[in-house]
């Protein structure tokens, strides 16, 4: 005689308030990434100047309002294939916490929210806003199902910030940074498909159609070499800035990068880059000590 097999038990979350189901979908732990908006004013070494302060300060605020938009469209425009993902089924969107017209509103304020502030910027803030939000809707209505581009558009967006950040201060920014920028932001990209490729082969469930195109084998060798070329492009950065000092400080780039490689190597994980990346202490007080060094040096030199 043959017993039943005992069905699987999933526990669900409590449904959340609207309240909080809006937060969770605006994703503010995501907005970390806009801290590139200030690196105009600091590696112009302008941290004194009070008005540009505010002038970053707002277009910070910007990108995590258009961010947040993109967000919001991107998950509705994957809703399906969120509702059997191991971790995005517990989207707002995914959950039916939120309805697809009151998302379209609440993506479509944030959006207008982000330009008004870029238009008061100026106009060269303004046109980076709109192209920033028009790669964010390309990526989510088919760029991030073409294999290797999806990554690249991820790093273009990156460049965009940083850009943007320089233009709302009115400084330069040295194209070796906005390189090194692109190059972490890929490194970043394809650490996170290995990841998605491991925690779906794992749970044996449907992932994103664009992970057929992807393996370990193809993503482990670009995932190294994109790391080296990162910490060159730093150390040419370092080289070519107005103090040479900042070469030294490349040794914090190094471990970081390395030990990043380790997380998603040895520990799997990589998934979801601003959990490891604000929750790893090693991370966590090697970016601290970076920062101080920078400072430093552009303070005293």
């Amino acid at each position: 005689m043959t017993l039943p097999q005992r069905a699987t038990v999933v526990p669900l979350t409590p449904r959340r308030s609207p309240t909080r189901a809006v937060l969770v979908a605006l994703r503010p732990r995501q907005w970390s990434k806009n801290l590139l908006v200030f690196a105009g004013i600091v590696f112009a070494a302008k941290l004194g100047d009070a008005s540009r302060w505010g002038e970053a300060v707002a277009a910070f605020a910007a990108y995590c309002a258009a961010s947040s938009a993109a967000y919001v469209v991107n998950d509705l425009r994957d809703v399906e294939h969120d509702r059997v993902h191991p971790i995005k089924r517990d989207r707002p969107i995914a959950r039916r916490e939120l309805t697809t017209e009151f998302a379209l509103v609440l993506a479509a304020g944030l959006a207008l929210g982000a330009v008004g502030v870029a238009a008061a910027l100026g106009y060269a803030s303004l046109v980076f806003l709109v192209t920033f939000l028009a790669l964010q809707v390309a990526y989510s209505l088919g760029l991030k199902r073409v294999v290797l581009v999806d990554v690249v558009v991820i790093a273009g967006l990156f460049v965009v910030r940083a850009s943007a950040g320089a233009a709302a201060v009115d400084v330069r920014i040295s194209p070796w940074l906005l390189l090194c920028t692109a190059l972490l932001a890929l490194f970043l990209g394809l650490a996170k498909r290995r990841g998605e490729l491991v925690l779906v082969g794992a749970e044996a469930t449907p992932g994103r159609p664009v992970l057929e195109g992807y393996s370990l084998r193809l993503v482990d060798p670009l995932l190294n070499g994109v790391a080296l070329a990162t910490a060159g492009a730093y150390l040419a950065y370092a080289l070519t800035a107005h103090s040479a000092w900042l070469a030294g400080t490349v040794a914090f780039v190094v471990f970081g990068l390395g030990r990043y490689l380790v997380l998603v190597h040895r520990h799997e994980l990589g998934e979801e880059p601003e959990n490891v990346l604000l929750s790893d202490r090693p991370i966590l007080a090697c970016v601290g000590l970076w920062v101080l060094a920078c400072a430093l040096v552009l303070a005293l030199t």
